[in-house]
C-alpha cells in the first residue's frame, strides 16, 4: 500500500474552511494518495504547530487567517509573489528539508475572473476595496493583467497609500478613501474587505461602476453578498462572490504540493451545491 502523504489547513476559526473537500476532490480527481485536514491553531503557536508538523512527515500547509504573516516569516524560501504580498498562504517542505512559502491568492483572483468568469482585465480601471491582507495578496497578479490602472480604497486613506507604494513598480496603482471616490468611475470592483460577513458593505457612491462594470467579492456563501446585490442595483453587468478563487488559490497549492494540476471548474461546481444543501 502506497504511504498516504499529510497536509492541513492552519487558521483561527479553520471550522468553515472548504479546504478539505476541495483537496480530496482534486486528490480524488488525479489519482493522488493524501490526508488533508483542517487544524485550528492556538494564536501565537503558529510557528510551534507548524514545526511539529513538518518533523512528523507533514508535507505541505494551507494557512488562513490570522498566520499569513506568521507563515511568511516561518519560511525558509519565498516566492517572489509572497516577497511581495508580504504573507504566505502555502507552506511546502522541500527534499533538502527547507521549508518553501508561496501566496496562491492573487493567481486565484486572476484564474477565476479570467478563466472561469470570462472578464478582461487589460486595460480596465479596478478599484479595490480594502488594504488588508486579503488584498495585499492580490495586487502583485492583478498588476501583471495590465489594468489602465488601480485604485486602492480604505477607510484608513494612509493605510491604502503606503500598500500602493508597495507595488508601483508593477503598475499604475494609487490609494485614496472612500470619501474621495465621489466623482470616480470604475470597470471593475474588487471588494476585499471582510465587510460580506457581517453584512455590511463599504461606503460607496451610486453611478461608480461603468455601464459595463463587473463586480466581484473575495467573500462567499450559499446566497450573494451585500456587496454582490449592490452591485447588481447597479446596474452591474456581471456580478461574482470568491468562490471560484478559493477553489483556484487551492488548486495552484495543490500542483506546488504535487506536480498536478487538477481541473478547477468541477468542484468549484460542487463546492456550490454543498454551500446550498
Amino acid at each position: 500500500m502506497d504511504k498516504i502523504d499529510h497536509y492541513a489547513v492552519y487558521g483561527n476559526p479553520v471550522k468553515h474552511s472548504k479546504s478539505p473537500q476541495i483537496h480530496a476532490a482534486f486528490a480524488e480527481q488525479t489519482g493522488q494518495q493524501l490526508h488533508y485536514r483542517a487544524h485550528k491553531v492556538e494564536l501565537g503557536r503558529f510557528a510551534e504547530v507548524a514545526t511539529q508538523f513538518f518533523e512528523h512527515g507533514g508535507k505541505g500547509l494551507n494557512i488562513t487567517v490570522p498566520f499569513k504573516l506568521d507563515a511568511f516569516e516561518f519560511a525558509d524560501q519565498l516566492s517572489g509573489r509572497a516577497r511581495r504580498a508580504g504573507a504566505v498562504n502555502t507552506l511546502a517542505i522541500q527534499e533538502d528539508g527547507t521549508i518553501y512559502g508561496d501566496n496562491t491568492d492573487g493567481v486565484g483572483l486572476v484564474r477565476d475572473i479570467h478563466d472561469n468568469l470570462g472578464w478582461d482585465m487589460q486595460d480596465r480601471r479596478i478599484l479595490v476595496l480594502g488594504a488588508g491582507g486579503a488584498v495585499r495578496g492580490i495586487l502583485g497578479p492583478l498588476l501583471k493583467q495590465g489594468p489602465s490602472h488601480v485604485l486602492i480604497a480604505n477607510r484608513t486613506e494612509e493605510k491604502a497609500q503606503k500598500l500602493a507604494q508597495q507595488f508601483e513598480k508593477l503598475g499604475k496603482i494609487a490609494g485614496g478613501s472612500y470619501a474621495g471616490l465621489a466623482s470616480a468611475q470604475f470597470d471593475l470592483i474588487i471588494n476585499g474587505t471582510s465587510a460580506s460577513m457581517s453584512g455590511d458593505l463599504p461606503p460607496l457612491p451610486s453611478h461608480i461602476l461603468s455601464n459595463d462594470g463587473c463586480a466581484y467579492d473575495m467573500m462567499y456563501g450559499a446566497a450573494p453578498t451585500p456587496f454582490m446585490r449592490w452591485a447588481a442595483g447597479e446596474t452591474a453587468w456581471a456580478v461574482s462572490d470568491g468562490l471560484g478563487m478559493l477553489v483556484e488559490q487551492a488548486a495552484e497549492s495543490f500542483c506546488i504540493w504535487r506536480g498536478v494540476r487538477p481541473d478547477t471548474k468541477p468542484v468549484i461546481e460542487l463546492i456550490r451545491q454543498s454551500l446550498s444543501a
